[in-house]
């Protein structure tokens, strides 16, 4: 006996019994040695973040301790070679205050993670929540949404950022986030989310047009179940797919996203840090002290990269058809 499975728009036999579709993606997953690789390495970037604490306790370092002894008097210049890289500085100071660069690299780590996860979270459920409205109602509903959709793709969403940052920081600690840093995660976390949201919207829609019309939804229809039972517990199930892949994508683009406005100047202050921070102060040293551009540089490359190549074997693993 045959059990046809619907996930994701893609309808796949299986014998009853046998494996499910979660399954044969991991299987697929685990035959692609790049994709293993790659999540090997994000599941340390993600560890390495969350234990930062532990780590420096266990180094001896710390992101916010001066090291006066690191640096010389002319300047602040890190004494020794490649930056200042010493048994107690593996990775070099930062020129001027003899700050640890690898516990500034975690605690950024750390920061990045924070941001770009959350406003990935809430990009996804936002998208996936109006996405399949628009798509199942149709009519009105579906044409003020997709207006919506358009309207927030057209604002310039850099200068934005840019423009509003102080004005809104200001407005969220008036609401009661606390002043600094923690108002100033915040508000690029929501403002990801609310200018990332429709394009996951335009795709989930996308799909559930075609689904609206498949037989378990006219089967759950003429049963009599309610439209918050059809849309979340009949149509969800099957948007998984394309809402993974999207989420494995726009992860890593907005890691980079942060890297680039920290390095504007709109993200944390002194002395927490980002990658894009670092990369931003280390542009003025670049000439004397090549390796404060490049440690932090090479850190982001790995983590981007490796969130893009795992969005691909995701995406590839999800296609039935695809040629591996």
């Amino acid at each position: 006996m045959v059990a046809v499975q619907d996930i994701g728009g893609l309808q796949t036999g299986a014998l009853t019994g046998g494996r499910t579709l979660r399954e044969m993606v991991w299987a697929r997953l685990r035959r692609d040695r790049l994709a293993m690789l790659c999540l090997v390495v994000l599941v340390a970037y993600y560890l390495i973040g969350i234990l930062g604490p532990v780590v420096f306790g266990m180094m001896g370092v710390d992101p916010y301790r001066l090291d006066a002894a690191a640096i010389s008097g002319l300047g602040g210049k890190p004494n020794g070679e490649w930056g200042g890289i010493s048994a107690a500085h593996p990775l070099g100071v930062e020129w001027g205050t003899g700050r640890d660069i690898f516990a500034q690299l975690l605690w950024g780590l750390r920061i990045s993670l924070v941001i770009s996860t959350s406003a990935t979270l809430i990009t996804v459920a936002i998208g996936t929540v109006i996405g399949i409205i628009a798509g199942y109602t149709g009519g009105w509903t579906d044409t003020l949404i997709g207006r919506l959709m358009d309207l927030v793709l057209a604002f310039p969403f850099l200068l934005i950022i840019l423009a509003l940052s102080g004005v809104l920081t200001q407005r969220l600690t008036a609401l009661g986030v606390p002043e600094g840093n923690p108002s100033r995660i915040l508000y690029l976390i929501l403002v990801f989310s609310v200018f990332g949201w429709p394009y996951l919207a335009r795709i989930v829609r996308g799909q559930v047009l075609s689904l609206r019309e498949r037989e378990f939804v006219e089967a759950a229809v003429a049963m009599g179940a309610n439209k918050r039972r059809i849309l979340f517990t009949e149509i969800l199930p099957n948007l998984w797919a394309p809402i993974l892949v999207y989420a494995t994508l726009t992860l890593p683009a907005y890691i980079g996203l942060e890297a680039a406005i920290s390095f504007l100047g709109v993200s944390v202050i002194p002395p927490d840090t980002t990658f894009g921070a670092m990369l931003a102060n280390s542009v003025t040293y670049f000439n004397v002290v090549p390796t404060y551009l490049f440690i932090p540089g090479t850190v982001l490359v790995i983590l981007v990269v490796s969130f893009n190549l795992f969005g691909d074997a995701v995406r590839d693993a999800l296609d039935p058809k695809a040629i591996r």
